[in-house]
């Protein structure tokens, strides 16, 4: 016999299933269909755990805690969110929100790094791309729910969290502390390497990027005074994000064509998304530096400038994620975010779990310059009566000056550094080419 909780259970669901348009069937294939034995299954296991549970539980708890599982079970990156968390992913594409600064997805039971976030605590206590998280605090991971895990990692900024990572190479699991505070994110940044030669750097994909890398392009030109030569896009351990964005910044380095579409079961995830005329650089030289760290909107921009042949992409294989979440708003408050769409490059490949190969492989590396010698070498021009050079000197820029530049460059950032030593290849062939 159903007991009346049992009874209620099932209005609920009735009330829930067939208000949004289903119905019950014996063939689950049906499209709209609920099958019927899969729901008594449901309300028996209902009706057991109000029972036999060892603590009185509510309706509300356990029907939110069906749907989380629902959701769970699905893929790495659909998920049940709550009141606050959907106010905290609102928060977090509009590119304010509190917390370690980190982008993380569920692997195996553990929460896995996928990109540390510029100039946030995580990145300047050392989080790196790849990196395991076994325990917050003294809690371990392993079962958590990814939701509760991003809560354990928010708090008040000034407080403190010590995470105990795994991490490739190492010898075993090591603690970081990090400490929260208020990330305030910049997604576009950037600056003249040399004269002619721009850098841009992408930290992730906000609703705003597309049109701020346009407007920060537009300035490093006026600030060159004349056309720029070539430019490097910087999208290493960028995340993701928006995918409007992802299709605005390929779609400034394009003239015409495919950037990406899409295809899902409903009609309406189906997209193509194509390219307007106009070309930011006039067709200058473009290298995109990616790594393992670059995701999802990332591997949309990369795949359409490798595709089009329109840039060299330099780095390591990116993360692999080619899927496409649309967030749902539920009732109160709450929504659901499901994953509703593949997405494909411009020339049909579907970098799901494999990512985007570069062009170029470059791992990170630590460069250590030779010290200068204590003694300058003799040229001709410190030779006694050497002759002088008939043509009329010409003056060059300041040579100690340009070398510190490099060697700063090159401690720095090793990657950069080869990509812009690439960049100015490609620009000195074409020129000796015209």
């Amino acid at each position: 016999m159903c007991r009346p909780y049992c009874k209620t259970a099932i209005a609920l669901l009735l009330l829930c299933i067939t208000s949004n348009g289903a119905i019950f069937a014996k063939d689950s294939n049906q499209p709209g269909s609920v099958p019927y034995t899969d729901i008594r299954r449901f309300t028996d296991a209902f009706a057991q755990i109000k029972a036999n549970y060892v603590e009185e539980i509510s309706d509300e708890l356990l029907l939110e805690s069906a749907i989380r599982g629902m959701l769970d079970g699905l893929d790495p990156h659909s998920s049940y969110l709550s009141k606050d968390d959907f106010s905290d992913l609102q928060e977090s594409t509009s590119g304010e929100f509190g917390g370690l600064g980190i982008e993380v997805t569920m692997e195996n039971g553990f929460i896995k790094v996928v990109s540390p976030i510029d100039d946030t605590p995580a990145q300047r206590a050392g989080v790196k791309p790849g990196d395991l998280l076994i325990r917050l605090d003294d809690k371990p991971v392993k079962g958590m729910d990814l939701n509760d895990a991003v809560k354990l990692m928010r708090g008040k900024p000034g407080t403190s969290i010590e995470l105990l990572i795994v991490r490739e190479g190492s010898e075993g699991p090591f603690k970081l502390i990090v400490e929260r505070d208020v990330i305030r994110i910049k997604s576009v940044r950037g600056e003249l390497l040399e004269p002619d030669y721009a850098y841009v750097r992408l930290s992730t994909f906000q609703t705003r990027t597309g049109r701020d890398m346009v407007n920060l392009i537009e300035k490093l030109r006026k600030e060159n005074k004349q056309s720029l030569k070539g430019l490097i896009l910087d999208l290493r351990n960028n995340p993701g994000g928006v995918l409007s964005a992802a299709r605005e910044v390929a779609d400034a380095f394009l003239e015409e064509g495919l950037v990406v579409y899409t295809k899902g079961r409903a009609e309406d995830a189906e997209m193509k998304y194509n390219a307007t005329p106009g070309d930011i650089i006039n067709g200058a030289p473009l290298i995109v530096m990616v790594n393992e760290g670059s995701a999802s909107a990332s591997e949309i921009v990369a795949g359409a400038i490798q595709d089009h042949v329109r840039g060299i992409l330099m780095g390591t294989a990116t993360f692999g994620k080619a899927s496409v979440q649309t967030v749902l708003p539920l009732d109160s408050g709450t929504a659901i975010k499901l994953t509703t769409a593949r997405y494909y490059t411009p020339k049909g490949r579907s970098i799901q779990a494999e990512g985007i190969k570069p062009d170029i492989k470059l791992r990170r590396a630590k460069i250590e310059l030779l010290e200068d010698e204590p003694v300058d070498p003799i040229k001709e021009s410190d030779l006694s009566g050497h002759l002088d050079n008939p043509q009329e000197k010409t003056t060059k820029p300041n040579a100690k000056s340009q070398q510190a530049k490099k060697r700063s460059l090159v401690n720095r950032d090793y990657e950069l550094f080869e990509a812009l030593n690439l960049l100015k290849g490609i620009d000195l062939l074409q020129t000796k080419g015209q």
